[in-house]
């Protein structure tokens, strides 16, 4: 029977992770004038801020800040309760209090981490040039 599709005519190269890996460039090597055309044409990556891992930059939100203080107030209740068995009824109020403060504490640390971080991409960049 014939083949219905064409195959590929090289592998998939991807490890346990999950990350293809791929070969790079197998043709010539680019002269110096095509490498300064794809600069000037915006070939370089690193121009956004990058985060821990190499992940993009992303700004600070109240969503982000609310689950991550939901999250921790809920281990904490789970500690009281289950744990030091503390009666439910004595922890929710204190959980209350503790979301009201953690949600803009939360929030204006990640906006100070991210303006710092912003400050210091823009500085290494500067010096880079």
């Amino acid at each position: 029977m014939a083949q219905a599709k064409k195959k590929r005519s090289s592998k998939h190269r991807g490890n346990a992770a999950g990350i293809v890996e791929t070969r790079g460039r197998t043709g010539r090597p680019l002269s110096d004038r095509e490498q300064s055309k794809n600069k000037a044409a915006g070939g370089s990556k690193s121009a956004a801020p990058r985060g821990a891992g190499g992940r993009p930059l992303r700004a600070p939100s109240w969503r982000s800040a609310a689950t991550r203080s939901l999250v921790a107030v809920v281990i904490f209740v789970a500690v009281l309760s289950l744990l030091l068995k503390v009666p439910i009824n004595e922890t929710l109020p204190v959980a209350g209090l503790m979301l009201v403060f953690y949600v803009p504490l939360s929030y204006y640390t990640d906006r100070w981490l991210y303006r710092r971080r912003l400050v210091k991409d823009a500085a290494a960049r500067k010096a880079k040039r």
